[in-house]
């Protein structure tokens, strides 16, 4: 599926905008129940260690903390400027890092380790380079060479001069926000970043090693306009970042309480956030990058586009990786594991959290098991999200189904998109068109079985758009 071209079919877009998962797992996380516990999660990372050929591991740690609330910003996180609190976080991650460990056989390697947030600088690079150091002593950590080591950044915190300290620890890839270099709309969502700082930091990351960098940007923030996107599309094009993620902003005030300083006429209109996007990509189009799936964008020689290249591209909770074959662990608050057929959560709340790992017990608050039937899902889910298509046989042999039978009803949803010219299907399989590559979630959804088809069920997701 990987293409530098992608159709923009507005009238498509809109009329497809409608809520939807990210389908960074299947199950979605609604799904889970605390019917799942710490005892579940002990069965299944003990059955995980059976395998004839033992699965390597990734492991994703949650930094919950930031300086200062972004009023864009859903993600799990506390304002704090008391550094005090991160050094608190840790004491308790480590032990939980502990508990973890001793779960897995030591012939699991870890070959992916990501920290995310929040804000993971908030933590200083002594503290980063610690909590990797734990990590190395309890789990065996694939050779630096080998080992994808990545860390979210935010520029505004974090001097230049540190990040020499980041690659000694063994941080090879850096995530930086970026979100719209606008001052209108950077003063709208309380994010004040210069071009300066930003440029400072990608410059100290390649010149200390780290080999891919990203660029997040936001479209459909509030003054946002073509002009100014334009220049900030300009100003991040000219140092060429290896990959780009170009998110869809979701204004959820009932859900984020940050979003209730962002006044709705201040947001631009549908037509106007669907030009942006537009604009997105194409400029990334024609500067070379590889449109990988979803709201990502990679350099044809990085990873991400050589994995999905090779059919080896995955999906979950950290986003689009390279790690497919892996079990993932999540630690610290509010993260998520999938070990084998199964999903577990940690409390989203940090004192039930500190809770659990004060007497002692792996902090899971819910989880799920996967039937057959979610297995089958998330395979057929997985292939969309990652590659844009389908083989009905290769699935049918991988679970013993006939798919057409099995799907019945999802073929009768695909025959509508394919009538909007989405998909192209066909007797063995089916493709998503250069139209409907940018509504991947949408042709996924046809095979949901927990998505409410009640026009009236509360909406749990973002718009596809």
């Amino acid at each position: 599926m990987a293409t530098t071209t992608t159709l923009f079919d507005s009238d498509l877009l809109r009329r497809y905008d409608v809520p939807g998962p990210r389908y960074t797992s299947y199950p979605t996380a609604p799904q889970f129940s605390s019917g799942f516990g710490e005892a579940e999660l002990r069965r299944v990372a003990e059955a995980s260690n059976g395998d004839p050929i033992p699965r390597p591991l990734s492991v994703y740690v949650h930094v919950p903390f930031c300086t200062s609330p972004c009023f864009y910003c859903g993600c799990n996180r506390i304002i704090t400027r008391d550094k005090a609190r991160g050094e608190a976080y840790l004491t308790r991650l480590y032990r939980e890092i502990g508990m973890m460990s001793r779960l897995f056989d030591r012939d699991r390697e870890v070959v992916q380790l990501h920290f995310g947030g929040g804000t993971p600088n908030f933590l200083s690079p002594a503290q980063l380079a610690e909590t990797v150091d734990v990590m190395r002593r309890h789990f065996p950590l694939a050779r630096d060479a080998l080992l994808d080591c990545s860390i979210e950044l935010d520029p505004r915190f974090i001097d230049p001069a540190e990040v020499a300290q980041l690659a000694d620890a063994g941080f090879n890839r850096a995530s930086l926000g970026v979100q719209d270099f606008d001052p209108a709309v950077q003063e709208a969502v309380n994010r004040i970043q210069s071009v300066e700082q930003t440029m400072a930091v990608i410059e100290a990351c390649r010149a200390h090693g780290m080999r891919s960098i990203n660029l997040d940007l936001i479209y459909g923030l509030p003054r946002q306009t073509l002009a100014g996107f334009d220049r900030t599309l300009d100003t991040v094009l000219d140092v060429r970042p290896d990959r780009f993620a170009v998110y869809s902003y979701a204004h959820l005030p009932g859900m984020f309480r940050a979003q209730r300083h962002i006044r709705a006429e201040d947001l631009p209109t549908p037509e106007v956030k669907l030009a942006l996007l537009q604009r997105a990509i194409e400029r990334l189009g024609q500067a070379g990058y590889v449109y990988i799936g979803m709201d990502h964008f990679a350099l044809p020689e990085d990873d991400l586009a050589r994995a999905q290249a090779r059919g080896g591209l995955h999906r979950n909770f950290m986003g689009y990786t390279t790690c497919a074959d892996s079990d993932l662990l999540g630690l610290g608050v509010s993260a998520i594991s999938h070990i084998g057929n199964s999903f577990s959560q940690n409390p989203r709340d940090l004192q039930s959290w500190e809770q659990a790992i004060d007497a002692g017990r792996l902090p899971v608050w819910r989880g799920m098991h996967m039937d057959d039937d979610d297995v089958l899902r998330a395979d057929v889910i997985q292939q969309l999200m990652c590659h844009g298509e389908l083989d009905f046989e290769a699935v049918g042999r991988r679970h013993v189904i006939d798919f057409r039978e099995y799907f019945a009803e999802a073929m009768q949803r695909l025959t509508v998109l394919a009538d909007d010219g989405l998909v192209e299907l066909g007797t063995a399989g089916l493709r998503a068109t250069s139209r409907g590559k940018l509504l991947l979630r949408i042709i996924a959804m046809c095979f949901d079985r927990y998505l409410p088809r009640a026009a009236s069920a509360p909406v749990q997701f973002s718009r596809t758009v």
